[in-house]
C-alpha cells in the first residue's frame, strides 16, 4: 500500500479504500467493517456492534485484504490508504464458512422450540455459512442456566461468547454485572454472583444478544415472529419519549423492541417502557362506563355516561369546577381539555400534580440543549435528582459524557446511585440546595465550561423548595453561560403546557386546597398521583366528580360519580412532545378494552353533549389541523417560558428560600425535611400494574431512609418500623439506615400507597 494519497482530493481526515471493486472515502482510523456498513456492502458478524467496543472475538467478519497473508477481521482491522478489501473471495468466504462451523460445534440444535427462532442471526447467518453435515462427533457441553430476575431469560448453552451482553453492561448500563468465567471451551458467560441483573437497561440484552441465549422472559413463548404486527410508538413514562416499535398480535401487545433514533434513545430502551405493556391487561382495567348509583357501581351505555357526566359539569360551571389532568396525556387530548375548560368557564385547569410548589408559576419548558448533545458537553450539574431512576436513557446520555472526560457534580439531598464517577458531589437537606446553587463550590466548577448543562430533575421539581430552586439553577445558567435543562414532571408536560393546560386561575394545589363543587380528573389514578395526596382525596371526596380512566381502581370508584374508560397510548394514535420540545406521534397499536374509546373521541362526543364551540370536528385530523400552541399565562407569572430563568429578583440564599427548616448548625430544628423521589417502577398507573416490573430487585417497597446519626436519635435501627407523620397524614414505614442520606433529611420514594399519605416538608419521626 503506498503511502501517498489515492485521492488527493479527499478531506485531510479520510482515506480511498477499495472493498469488492467499489471505491470509497473512509475516515482515518476506522475500521473495514465501518466503511462497509456505509458503503451498504454486507459482511457477517456476530461480536461486533457499533455502539460498543471492538472485541474481534468471533471472527465470523474476516476478509481478505491485498497482501496481508491471513484473513483479517474487518471489524478490528483499521483502513489504510489505497487499501484493497475482498469480502466474497474464495479465501473470505472459506474462513467465514470454516468460523460458521466452529460456532455451532457446541450450538443446540434446538432451532424449532428456541423463542429466538425466526430472528436469529446465527440462524440467518447458517443459512449462508453454514455446512449441511457437522464433521463434529463430540459431545456437546451444556451450560447451566442463571436466573437473571423476572425481565431476561436465559438458555446459556446457547451463548456463543460474542460478549456484546457483557460490553452492554460494562460500557452503556455501567454496571458491570456480566463477566466470562473460566477458559477456553469452558468460557462462560454470567454474573458470577448469581444475582438478578439490576440495571435498568437490562432489556438492552436482548436486543444485543445475537442467538437465543438471553431472551424476553416476559414475552418469553408467546408468539413467533412472523406473527406480530410492529407498529410504531412511544415510551410515555418520562419526558425522554423513547422511539419503540410495539408487537402486536390479533390486538394484543405482546413486545416492545426499540425503534432507531439517535437524536432520542439510539437504539436502547428502559425498561420500564420495554416491559411496562404487562399493565395493560390489568385486571382493574376500566373497559365499560361506569356511573354511581345510591353508593354502588352499575355498568352503563355511552349515551347515558355522557349525559350523566355533562350535566354534573353543566351544574357546576365556571369557577365551581376544577380540571385535573394526568401530565402524561396528550397533545390532542389536552388541547380539547382546554377547550373544554374554556367553554365551561372555568380557569381551574392544571396538569402539575404531582409538584407542591408553584409560586413562580413555573410550567415545564423544552431543553436547552438537545439531548444528544448532553453526551458531548464538558461539565454537568445534576440537581435535585435520581437521573438514573427517573430518566434511564437521559443518565446514560451523562454517562457517555463522563466517559469522554465531562466532570459531573451532583447537588442532592441523598448520594444517588449513578454509573459514573463524581467530581463534586453535594449532599444536603432540600431546603440548603438553592444555597448550594449560589455558592463559590459550583461556580468554580462551572467556571471554563464551553459547554455546560444545569440539569433540574424531580426531587427540586416536585418539593417544597422547588421556586427558589428553579431561581437559583436558572441563575447558576446563566452567569456561566450553561444550558439550563429542568426535567418535565410528566410524559408530556411540555406539551400539555403548549396546549394551554394551564390555570387561569386556579393551580392544582390552589384547587385542591380550596375544593370545588365538581372536578373533571383525565387519566389520574386519584390515590398515589398526587402530590398532596391528603387534601386530594379529600376535596375529590367532597365533590361530584367525572373520571376519564384507564383504570376502574379503588380510589377512582371511592371518589368518582362518573367512570369514563379511555385508552392508553399504546392504543389510540397520539401526539406528544418530550423533553427537548420534539413533537412526535405514535400509531394505534393495541386494540381498546371491552367498551373503552379513545380519550379524544369521549371528549369530542362530551363537548358536543354540552355544546360547546370547537367540538364540530369527526376525524382526528381535522383536530389537529386546528390546534396550535398556545401562550397561556400563569397566575402570578408572566407568560413567557423564559421567566424563570430570568428570575433576578429572588435570593436563593434568603431565609425565605430556605424556609423555616435549618438551625445554624445545619440539623433540623423541629423533624426532618421529607426528599421525595419517584420510584422508578410506580412512576403511573400503568407501569405500578406491570407485574415483572413490580418483582424486580429495584422495586423496593414502600420504606424511609435515615442517616445513621437521625436514626440513633429517634432510636430506630436498620429494617426497624418507623410511625411517619405530618400535618399531611401518617404512615408506617420499614427503615433504611444509610449515611447516604444528608443530616437532617428523610427519603422516601412516591407512587406507594404508605408514602402517598405523607406531603411535602417535615415529618416527625417516631419508633413504632
Amino acid at each position: 500500500m503506498s503511502a501517498q494519497p489515492v485521492n488527493p482530493k479527499l478531506p485531510p481526515d479520510h482515506v480511498t479504500v477499495f472493498i469488492d471493486g467499489v471505491e470509497l472515502a473512509a475516515p482515518k482510523g476506522s475500521m473495514i467493517i465501518q466503511a462497509a456498513d456505509r458503503a451498504g456492502i454486507a459482511i457477517p458478524r456476530f461480536c461486533y456492534h457499533d455502539k460498543l467496543a471492538i472485541a474481534a472475538n468471533c471472527r465470523m467478519c474476516l476478509v481478505e485484504v491485498e497482501k496481508m497473508p491471513k484473513p483479517a477481521p474487518a471489524c478490528a482491522t483499521p483502513v489504510m490508504d489505497g487499501m484493497k478489501v475482498s469480502t466474497r473471495s474464495d479465501k473470505a468466504l472459506k474462513s467465514q464458512r470454516n468460523v460458521m462451523e466452529f460456532l455451532l460445534i457446541n450450538h443446540p440444535l434446538d432451532c424449532p422450540i428456541c423463542d429466538q427462532g425466526g430472528e436469529c442471526e446465527l440462524q440467518d447467518l447458517s443459512l449462508g455459512y453454514g455446512r449441511s453435515v457437522s464433521r463434529f462427533a463430540e459431545r456437546k457441553r451444556v451450560v447451566a442456566d442463571e436466573d437473571m430476575g423476572p425481565l431476561v431469560a436465559t438458555e446459556m448453552t446457547r451463548c456463543i461468547q460474542c460478549t456484546r451482553c457483557i460490553r452492554f453492561t460494562a460500557e452503556i448500563a455501567g454496571t458491570y454485572e456480566l463477566g466470562g468465567m473460566q477458559r477456553g471451551e469452558n468460557l462462560q458467560i454470567g454474573t458470577y454472583d448469581g444475582k438478578p441483573l439490576t440495571t435498568e437497561l437490562s432489556g438492552n440484552v436482548i436486543d444485543v444478544c445475537p442467538v437465543g441465549a438471553l431472551t424476553n422472559k416476559v414475552f418469553r413463548f408467546r408468539a413467533r415472529p412472523w406473527e406480530l404486527i410492529a407498529k410504531e410508538s412511544l415510551g410515555y413514562h418520562d419526558a425522554l419519549g423513547s422511539n419503540l416499535f410495539l408487537h402486536v398480535r390479533r390486538g394484543e401487545v405482546l413486545r416492545a423492541v426499540p425503534r432507531d433514533n439517535e437524536a432520542v434513545n439510539e437504539c436502547w430502551l428502559s425498561d420500564r417502557d420495554r416491559y411496562s405493556h404487562q399493565g395493560l391487561a390489568a385486571a382493574d382495567r376500566a373497559v365499560r362506563p361506569l356511573l354511581r348509583e345510591g353508593g354502588e357501581w352499575r355498568e352503563a351505555g355511552w349515551d347515558e355516561a355522557l349525559e350523566r357526566a355533562a350535566r354534573i359539569l353543566r351544574d357546576n360551571p365556571a369557577d365551581d369546577l376544577g380540571v385535573l389532568v394526568h401530565p402524561g396525556t396528550s397533545d390532542e387530548e389536552g388541547a380539547l381539555l382546554a377547550r373544554l375548560a374554556e367553554g365551561l368557564g372555568t380557569g381551574n385547569l392544571d396538569h402539575r400534580i404531582a409538584q407542591s410548589d408553584l409560586s413562580d408559576g413555573a410550567a415545564a419548558e423544552p431543553f436547552a440543549m438537545p439531548v444528544a448533545d448532553i453526551a458531548r458537553a464538558d461539565v454537568v450539574v445534576i440537581v435535585g435528582s435520581n437521573l438514573r431512576h427517573e430518566v434511564p436513557l437521559l443518565h446514560q446520555r451523562v454517562r457517555q459524557a463522563w466517559r469522554k472526560g465531562a466532570r459531573v457534580h451532583v447537588v442532592n439531598p441523598v448520594d444517588f446511585e449513578f454509573t459514573f464517577d463524581l467530581a463534586g458531589c453535594h449532599v444536603l437537606a432540600p431546603s440548603r440546595i438553592a444555597e448550594a446553587l449560589a455558592g463559590e463550590a459550583l461556580a468554580a466548577a462551572l467556571g471554563g465550561a464551553e459547554r455546560a448543562v444545569v440539569l433540574v430533575g424531580a426531587v427540586a421539581e416536585c418539593g417544597p423548595h422547588a421556586a427558589a430552586i428553579r431561581a437559583a439553577a436558572a441563575g447558576l445558567a446563566r452567569r456561566h453561560g450553561a444550558a439550563l435543562c429542568r426535567i418535565p414532571q410528566g410524559a408530556n408536560a411540555v406539551g400539555l403546557a403548549r396546549q394551554g393546560v394551564l390555570p387561569a386561575s386556579r393551580d392544582a394545589a390552589a384547587m385542591l386546597a380550596e375544593p370545588r363543587s365538581a372536578y373533571l380528573l383525565y387519566g389520574i389514578e386519584p390515590g398515589l398521583d398526587f402530590a398532596g395526596q391528603a387534601a386530594a382525596l379529600k376535596a375529590l371526596g367532597g365533590a361530584e366528580v367525572v373520571a376519564f380512566s384507564h383504570f376502574a381502581c379503588e380510589s377512582t370508584r371511592a371518589v368518582a360519580d362518573v367512570i369514563l374508560p379511555i385508552g392508553a397510548l399504546p392504543e389510540v394514535d397520539a401526539t406528544m412532545t418530550n423533553l427537548e420540545g420534539r413533537v412526535q406521534r405514535s400509531v394505534a397499536a393495541g386494540r381498546l378494552p371491552g367498551d373503552a374509546r379513545a380519550g379524544w373521541r369521549v371528549l369530542r362526543a362530551l363537548g358536543g353533549q354540552l355544546q360547546l364551540p370547537g367540538f364540530e370536528f369527526t376525524e382526528l385530523a381535522q383536530l389537529r389541523a386546528a390546534m396550535t400552541p398556545r401562550d397561556h399565562g400563569v397566575p402570578g407569572r408572566a407568560a413567557s417560558p423564559d421567566t424563570v430563568a430570568s428570575d433576578e429578583s429572588r435570593d436563593p440564599a434568603s431565609a425565605d428560600a430556605r424556609g423555616d427548616f435549618e438551625r445554624a448548625d445545619g440539623e433540623a430544628s423541629s423533624g426532618l425535611e421529607l426528599a421525595v423521589a419517584p420510584a422508578l417502577y410506580r412512576s403511573d398507573a400503568v407501569v405500578r400494574r406491570a407485574a415483572a416490573l413490580q418483582a424486580h430487585p429495584l422495586t423496593l417497597g414502600p420504606r424511609i431512609a435515615l442517616h445513621p446519626q437521625d436514626a440513633a436519635d429517634i432510636g430506630v435501627a436498620e429494617e426497624g418500623m418507623a410511625k411517619v407523620s405530618n400535618a399531611a397524614g401518617v404512615a408506617t414505614l420499614q427503615v433504611t439506615v444509610s449515611d447516604r442520606v444528608a443530616r437532617g433529611a428523610a427519603w422516601a420514594e412516591s407512587g406507594y400507597g404508605p408514602t402517598a399519605a405523607l406531603g411535602a416538608g417535615l415529618v416527625k419521626v417516631v419508633a413504632a
